[in-house]
């Protein structure tokens, strides 16, 4: 401590020094507050009170003021604040304001006495009165009492605050997707600046829920996020882009933490403590270049499962990390997990249920020669499940081809199924060569009468190239469209019946020329719809279509899922196209 050595005196009593003007007395006078009553309270208090004299030298001290200070008594008299306690914040301008004014001031003071504390720092609330006598001023009078536990408990509560306050906002920008990718770079970008200077995200294979060593003893994880400061962006993506593989070796802090399941905090290591800790020992001269000398590891763990780890790290004057770090980061972490699992969770689950629906969506049977088809299927963005969306060409007699576009209600593997039987059912009827409104009646009978399959709507369009000519029915379907080989595209009137497994039946027939050159484009909703839009709007985008008809089918389709799905679809998209095939001959499908 600074200043000179202060006299010990374990008694710590209050100087015997008569306090400026005389005992104070009671505004009653039959009140006994003489001299040795006011002593007894001067001693007896918890308050810590002192006089101090107008250069703000110290005339008196009470016990509870020098136990307060750690300094006897009468080792206070004749000096100042700053002399007896340097490490104290004493607010001495307060002090002085209120001797250049009178008017009362109360005040809180900070730092460390010479009394022994296992607080980082102290907090004293004061009361202070300028003294007068004979209308002479002669000091101040303070009393003092130590708030540290309250400051300490209104600290911890803002602290816990802050960190609520934190998790709350986490909660709305890390996890808005279903998408692995995305979710950890919401987590990296989460990070900094706020608590690291650089980020990244390393997770475990898609179906790996331990650690499994590759050839030589190295762990292989993925970096699926990087997030840095601009500064430090260059470097920290030499160490590893996002999406790129990065080896450990078995002493690395990153392989550790997975093993163990614990946090750890890696403060200004050695070289040789680095380069054990580090993924490979190469990377050692790369970090100090960062100037990296703090870094925190968390691991990812959700439903008991371990996903990866999150590492943060921090460079130049940016202060080492600490518990209190490591509180928040584990906080933010586990939340992350929970999101992080549940994406790769529906990632697995999607992936089965796109491979179910590719299985039931077979390939349609191969039409007439006379008429070219090419066909597309667009699964619905990363937050939908499968659709049942399907289509189908059934060859028929004397050249001509039964082309089929539907769309069951609803999503989920039990839409699929529906769409799958569906398919199935159309491929029987069809084959009766009955004209197309006769086929949806036939459909209608059957799905209602069965009781459990959901509603679908289904456009019909019977392909007759000898006649050059197409009928079309539909079960409340969206429109057929025509491409013109003068490029304009011409949308088709056909009355939309009731969808399939009303029981309502009433289906219209819709006769119209085929010229060749033209192609005919059936759809599902998810070629045209979009959120918020009236669908007259999205059918009109459809129909200002220009397209060269004269390639071949597939890059036409192409251009059209091009033009009309600029954004992830919301739903799934299924297209089918046909033409008259050229003598010539085309490419075909």
């Amino acid at each position: 401590m600074e200043g000179d050595p202060i006299p010990s005196d374990p008694a710590c009593a209050g100087t015997a020094e008569p306090l400026p003007g005389g005992p104070p007395v009671g505004t009653d006078s039959s009140l006994p507050l003489n001299g040795p009553l006011l002593r007894r309270l001067l001693e007896g208090t918890t308050a810590g009170i002192g006089v101090l004299d107008t250069e703000l030298r110290y005339l008196y001290v009470n016990p509870a003021l020098a136990r307060m200070n750690g300094v006897p008594a009468e080792a206070h008299l004749g000096r100042t604040i700053g002399e007896i306690l340097p490490a104290l914040d004493a607010r001495e301008d307060v002090l002085r304001e209120v001797l250049a004014d009178g008017r009362p001031r109360e005040t809180t003071s900070s730092g460390h006495t010479r009394a022994a504390s296992g607080l980082d720092r102290r907090y004293w609330h004061g009361a202070y009165h300028r003294l007068e006598e004979d209308g002479a001023v002669v000091g101040i009078v303070g009393i003092v009492l130590e708030v540290s536990a309250s400051r300490q408990e209104q600290h911890d509560l803002e602290r816990s605050r802050a960190r609520l306050a934190l998790l709350d906002t986490a909660v709305t920008r890390i996890g808005t997707t279903l998408d692995i990718d995305t979710t950890c770079a919401e987590l990296a970008d989460f990070l900094v600046p706020d608590l690291a200077d650089a980020a990244s995200v390393e997770i475990l294979p898609p179906d790996a829920t331990t650690v499994v060593e590759h050839p030589g003893g190295m762990l292989r994880l993925r970096r699926a996020a990087l997030a840095a400061l601009p500064t430090l962006r260059e470097a920290a993506e030499r160490l590893g882009r996002p999406g790129s593989d990065v080896q450990y070796q078995r002493t690395s802090q990153i392989r550790r933490s997975l093993e163990t399941g614990q946090a750890r905090i890696l403060n200004l290591p050695t070289d040789a403590q680095l380069a054990v800790a580090a993924p490979d020992s190469d990377r050692v001269a790369a970090y100090r270049a960062m100037g990296m000398h703090s870094a925190l590891v968390v691991p990812l763990t959700a439903r008991g499962e371990t996903v990866g780890t999150v590492t943060m790290v921090r460079v130049g004057d940016s202060p080492a990390f600490g518990n209190e770090d490591l509180i928040i980061a584990q906080d933010l972490a586990g939340r992350a997990a929970i999101s992080l699992d549940n994406a790769r969770r529906y990632t697995r689950e999607h992936g089965i249920a796109l491979e179910l629906q590719r299985a039931l969506l077979s390939e349609p049977t191969h039409p007439h020669p006379g008429v070219e088809v090419a066909s597309r299927y667009l699964p619905a963005g990363r937050s939908a499940l499968v659709g049942g969306d399907w289509y189908d060409t059934i060859r028929l007699p004397f050249g001509r081809t039964l082309l089929a576009m539907g769309d069951v209600m609803g999503h989920g593997v039990e839409a699929a199924v529906d769409m799958s039987n569906y398919r199935s059912m159309l491929r029987v009827v069809g084959a009766a060569d009955l004209p197309p409104h006769r086929v949806l009646r036939q459909l209608d009978t059957m799905i209602a009468g069965s009781g459990e399959g959901r509603p679908a709507t289904c456009l019909l369009a019977l392909a007759d190239p000898a006649r050059g000519r197409i009928s079309y029915s539909s079960a409340g379907h969206l429109p057929p469209a025509v491409l013109g080989s003068d490029g304009d595209t011409r949308l088709l009137t056909v009355p939309p019946g009731p969808p399939l497994g009303t029981g309502v039946g009433g289906y219209e027939l819709v006769t119209s020329a085929w010229r060749p050159g033209s192609v005919l484009l059936l759809y599902t909703d998810g070629l045209v719809e979009r959120r918020g839009e009236d669908i007259d709007a999205s059918l009109a985008r459809l129909g200002r279509l220009r397209l060269d008809v004269d390639g071949p089918l597939d890059a036409l389709l192409d251009t059209v899922i091009d033009r009309l799905v600029t954004t992830e679809a919301p739903d799934d998209v299924a297209v089918l196209a046909a033409r008259v095939r050229s003598r010539r001959g085309s490419v075909t499908t």
